[in-house]
């Protein structure tokens, strides 16, 4: 499939995990591809790596143009540059509640506020947010997260009925628990990283975490000019921890 061909994508965070495998397939087919990331060396050479600290307004204004002036503008924005944050809120301090809250909302509405004005210009123009779960599952010890992609998900519907008017369609992908290093290191933050894995696992209906790759099609699938009456739609890809309780054994 080359729905993507003569398009140009920028995936922030795409240096590794859901966003290099978006990155990818959106390559695939057919898309000119920019990795927006603190770090772009994970990424192979045929997509183009653009050094960009989300939380610094001056670094994604850089970014944007850099994109520009590499590809000649800008048709898809995939946000998916996001941390992680495990506790209570007896136990995230406010230092972490702003840094997370700063790359995985405030970071989003950066890119996307300089993005725009390329965006604009497009014939395909689409926005897609990595939310999460989290944004309407109450998820043990997840409170910081959960309240940031709660955010991703409203962001995603504000800025959908903002931009409608511009031909410019906003959507976000909801994974569940995605088996990527950014999970690896999650778990690491735990007692018994391995007993937390199988729990992970077991949460999904389908018994095992999301594969990132799983992820990049249905971002692929909301960013496709095939979906063009797609916009202000979540899209779940849980293996079924949202709506589905299945009963297991006896």
């Amino acid at each position: 499939m080359n729905d993507f061909t003569g398009l140009v994508a920028a995936v922030t965070g795409g240096g590794a995990g859901i966003g290099l495998a978006t990155a990818e397939l959106l390559s695939e087919r057919g898309a000119r591809v920019a990795v927006l990331d603190l770090d772009t060396t994970s990424a192979p050479d045929y997509l183009a790596g653009i050094t960009c600290d989300v939380t610094d307004r001056a670094s994604v204004g850089r970014a944007v143009q850099d994109v520009a002036s590499a590809f000649g503008g800008l048709d898809v924005l995939v946000n998916n540059a996001g941390i992680s944050a495990v506790g209570t809120v007896e136990e995230n301090g406010d230092e972490e509640w702003a840094r997370v809250l700063d790359v995985n909302v405030t970071g989003m509405a950066r890119v996307s506020a300089a993005a725009l004005p390329l965006l604009r210009a497009s014939a395909h123009a689409v926005i897609v947010n990595v939310a999460s779960i989290a944004a309407l599952n109450g998820l043990p010890q997840r409170a910081l997260y959960s309240a940031s992609k709660g955010a991703v998900l409203a962001l995603t519907y504000a800025m959908a009925t903002d931009h409608v008017g511009e031909g410019i369609r906003v959507n976000c992908v909801s994974p569940g628990t995605v088996h990527t290093g950014f999970v690896d290191r999650m778990l690491q933050k735990f007692p018994v990283p391995e007993q937390e894995k199988a729990a992970l696992d077991a949460r999904q209906a389908t018994g095992r975490m999301v594969a990132p790759s799983e992820v990049a099609a249905a971002v692929a699938y909301l960013a496709s000019p095939l979906s063009g009456s797609t916009t202000g739609t979540a899209l779940d890809v849980d293996g079924g921890v949202t709506h589905l309780r299945v009963r297991r054994g006896s």
